[in-house]
């Protein structure tokens, strides 16, 4: 990129969702950055007119310059929507609009016509009516740029969380956990936390598991056929980690006071702790992409879109955070 300001693209969601009101709210505050989200203005604007905030919508594009850091300016590429939103209800004829908008931020970070894009809330569920083989944000963020292997990491002020499976039926993940599927995502966060966030030597603390991990073999036998030799193999290689330990311990200050990064085996063994700690304060960030992509860290709550309750933090974050992940690599 050149040597003016970061740009960032931003994916609203799902448009039925709270992701237009978070973004809405989110730009109220000066970002060093230039901001542009994809998407149908008529959206835009009717959600401002239920928020009732001094917000100027204006349709932009994507040239290389000027770049412009604006305050209470929401600047939009148009994207036509397929079908007239209600706040809270939502129509799978806009499930194709959802991964319209996310595959023009993707083109947008590999053209290099953006520094970052950030992305806020989806819906599986309508996403799935359409697509049935949908999972998630991150695993179409793999398969758009060409990803083997990406790494989610949700991180809250003094936790970062990693995983290794993501979105899997928990039947389906000891079969996941292989040595080289660990080797890999132990190897993508460490370099992403050296190079992203400028850790020199990052400390890893990597859980078990199985229960009281494994216990010796006597509650599973992964820790001691596959995670303890991977890590034996990258402390050689002087990867500073510790593991693998017991979920239900490692989550305290003993270990966690001075560690960069957990990383857990499945979704629920890692996520409920940080978002019990930071929930609505953190944010989704997928390693090992050849772009930056962060996200909040919550859901559309249809309940809320469109009535002004919805908080903006976790936007502001997601924002926040790109803008200091395309600062660190400049």
């Amino acid at each position: 990129m050149n040597n003016t300001i970061p740009r960032l693209v931003v994916s609203a969601g799902e448009p039925a969702g709270i992701g237009p009101d978070i973004l809405l709210k989110a730009i109220n505050q000066p970002y060093l950055a230039e901001i542009i989200t994809i998407g149908d203005p008529a959206l835009f604007h009717a959600r401002l007119k239920k928020l009732n905030l001094p917000i100027k919508v204006q349709e932009t594009d994507l040239a290389e310059e000027p770049r412009c850091a604006e305050k209470n300016v929401l600047k939009v590429l148009p994207l036509a929507l397929n079908a007239v939103v209600t706040p809270g209800i939502l129509n799978a004829q806009n499930a194709d609009y959802v991964l319209a908008v996310l595959d023009r931020c993707i083109a947008a970070c590999q053209e290099h016509k953006a520094d970052a894009m950030v992305t806020g809330p989806i819906q599986k569920s309508i996403l799935n009516s359409v697509y049935p083989n949908f999972s998630g944000h991150t695993e179409y963020l793999a398969e758009k740029t060409g990803s083997e292997l990406p790494v989610m990491m949700l991180a809250t002020e003094g936790l970062r969380v990693a995983l290794v499976t993501t979105h899997a039926p928990l039947r389906k993940v000891p079969g996941m956990i292989t040595q080289q599927r660990l080797e890999k995502i132990i190897t993508i966060l460490h370099h992403d936390l050296q190079h992203q966030f400028k850790i020199d030597q990052p400390r890893i603390i990597i859980a078990g598991l199985n229960p009281h991990a494994g216990e010796d073999g006597h509650l599973g036998t992964e820790e001691i056929e596959i995670i303890e030799p991977v890590i034996r193999r990258l402390q050689e290689k002087g990867m500073n980690l510790l593991g693998p330990l017991p979920a239900d311990t490692l989550f305290t200050d003993e270990y966690l006071h001075n560690a960069d990064a957990v990383l857990a085996m499945y979704h629920d063994q890692g996520l409920p702790v940080l978002k019990y700690k930071g929930f609505g304060n953190a944010i989704n960030i997928t390693l090992g992409l050849p772009i930056i992509r962060t996200s909040v860290d919550h859901g559309t709550a249809l309940a809320l879109a469109g009535t002004g309750t919805a908080s903006a933090s976790s936007m502001r974050l997601a924002l926040q955070s790109a803008l200091q992940i395309c600062q660190a690599g400049r």
